[in-house]
């Protein structure tokens, strides 16, 4: 008998349905419980990893502690569970096929013909119980991308099939979510997609032991007799997931429905004790009634595709439960911003972050958006490329240095104010080889960083190649612009403050990357508390 118990989620009939989050919500009730829970994404794309893919495409890159370019969908992992992900947490096809391939040039098949089955199915069910095997966790909840029916993704059905059937009963189950679409022209609900999606996840030998059905209306009893009855499952294993007015109310909706007390007892596993959610019902309650309101701008280029920035929007959220405030974004084209349109698009707002990202599209609006901020006080947050920004218009409008810029944009640039760090010049390959994961960043006393964090050293995580070229340190802080966090050991400048001004901030680092529900990042927090500052003073000058 298997020591760690797995959940696997499929999804069938449409893409975005929120295994993601399905996933999270039932390892938040299980941990709730009292059960040690981590969960793991397969997808089944054929880049080694999600660093070099468009956000267009696929979103944010979510980047955890130990370094490793992933799917979004950790990052709801993370901001649910409050547990830190690892490489081990994100597996994708061409890392499986990269790892396969790499043994047959050792010669570890000893000569036999290299197949998907047995070869890839094998590598897929190691990757899959590498978390298990640990010891750290009595239940792993594997998510399995895309939809069923899928080309790419058979082989991780395949595996999943044989891991199914070498666990042994009640070591590991299927959860399946499905849609169950409206039709307004008829005015009912339908299950035969759903009914089809189950056919199709059996043809290939797997049994949906729950259904996760994704609603706009309550299904009725009839209804689910109906799927339990043509899908092969228990009346009770139907389980509703009706459109919610936020992701982080799913969880409570799971609860009501019993997927958690359906999941244990599949597995064989007693209740313990009821779901301890406490502080997720008082984050909730914050949430939902907040006594104040900002609105703050996301300026960046990627600002039509909201996953592009997932992790920063989520921050506001946990910031401004925080803070009792609903926070509104107000996304900002970089590319559209100009000295005619800067005012119009930029004055009215509260507080600024200007977003990270790559390339220099829409490089000069985040510029002239830093300027604003820096000239007309309004609260202001720079990351990663954001920082950068901050760093180029302080040395254009500040010290003079006309054509400052970052060698990314223009290479042969007279004041390259951001430069490539030193260990990315040798640099040829793309796809992973950036400064990644967790990096250590010192606060020196009586800085705006160290009154925030309220501690002396930190640990924030990184993607990037390009720095603050430390040649130009001394004549950048002598001018009022103050490196107020860097790396003990490169040095590196990690943060920038601009002391006199309400609240200016630029971090070469990722903080949102590491904001949850149940601690949420001090640095959002902050500036979302100083943007109501900014708000209150801004009405109190115009009553008087």
């Amino acid at each position: 008998m298997a020591d760690t118990k797995y959940i696997f989620v499929t999804g069938g009939v449409t893409s975005s349905l929120g295994k993601g989050i399905i996933a999270a919500s039932l390892a938040k009730l299980l941990q709730a419980r009292g059960y040690k829970v981590t969960i793991q994404k397969l997808d089944p794309y054929i880049n080694v990893d999600p660093g070099t893919l468009n956000p267009y495409e696929h979103g944010e890159c979510y980047v955890t502690d130990d370094g490793a370019e992933t799917d979004l969908d950790l990052g709801h992992y993370e901001r649910f569970l409050n547990v830190n992900t690892s490489q081990a947490n994100n597996v994708t096809t061409g890392r499986i096929y990269q790892s396969v391939i790499e043994k047959e040039r050792r010669g570890e098949f000893l000569g036999k013909t290299v197949q998907v089955v047995p070869h890839i199915t094998n590598e897929i069910k190691e990757r899959i119980q590498i978390l298990g095997k640990s010891g750290e966790y009595d239940i792993v909840i594997t998510e399995i991308g895309g939809t069923v029916g899928d080309i790419e993704s058979l082989p991780y059905i395949e595996s999943v099939r044989q891991l199914m059937w070498e666990l042994g009963d009640n070591n590991g189950i299927v959860v399946h979510l499905t849609l169950v679409p409206y039709l307004s022209a008829a005015g009912e609900l339908k299950t035969k997609p759903t009914q089809h999606s189950v056919k199709t996840l059996m043809e290939s030998g797997i049994k949906a032991d729950i259904l996760v059905c994704r609603t706009e209306h309550d299904l009725s009893d009839d209804l689910r007799e109906k799927l339990a009855l043509f899908c092969n499952v228990r009346r009770e294993a139907v389980i509703q997931s009706i459109d919610a007015s936020t992701i982080y109310d799913v969880p409570k909706l799971m609860l009501a429905e019993g997927l958690d007390k359906v999941a244990l007892k599949k597995l064989n596993l007693p209740e313990k004790n009821h779901p301890d959610l406490v502080k997720w019902d008082a984050f909730l309650e914050r949430h939902k009634n907040p006594k104040h309101e900002v609105t703050i701008g996301l300026v960046g280029k990627y600002v039509e595709l909201q996953d592009s920035y997932k992790s920063i929007l989520e921050a506001f959220i946990h910031a401004g439960a925080e803070n009792e405030v609903r926070v509104n974004i107000e996304t900002v084209h970089s590319e559209y911003i100009d000295e005619a349109t800067i005012k119009n698009k930029i004055s009215h707002l509260d507080g600024i972050l200007v977003a990270p990202g790559f390339g220099e599209r829409g490089i000069e609006g985040k510029i002239n958006t830093v300027k604003y901020a820096r000239e007309h006080h309004i609260p202001f947050l720079g990351i990663c490329l954001g920082m950068q920004m901050a760093v180029i218009e302080f040395a254009r409008n500040v010290l003079g240095l006309k054509d400052a810029n970052s060698t990314e944009m223009v290479a042969d640039t007279p004041y390259p104010v951001i430069d490539l760090m030193e260990e990315q010049k040798e640099v040829t390959h793309k796809g992973g080889t950036m400064r990644l994961g967790a990096w250590e960043c010192v606060l020196k006393e009586q800085s705006l960083a160290r009154e925030i964090y309220g501690t002396a050293t930190i640990m924030e995580r990184h993607r990037h190649r390009y720095e603050f070229n430390d040649k130009y340190k001394e004549q950048i802080e002598a001018a009022g612009l103050k490196a107020t966090g860097y790396n003990p050991d490169t040095k590196l400048v990690e943060i920038v403050e601009l002391p006199g001004h309400p609240w200016f901030v630029g971090v070469q680092y990722h903080p949102e990357y590491k904001s949850t529900v149940a601690n949420p990042h001090p640095l959002f927090v902050a500036f979302v508390e100083a943007a109501l500052r900014h708000k209150k003073e801004k009405n109190n000058a115009t009553l008087a």
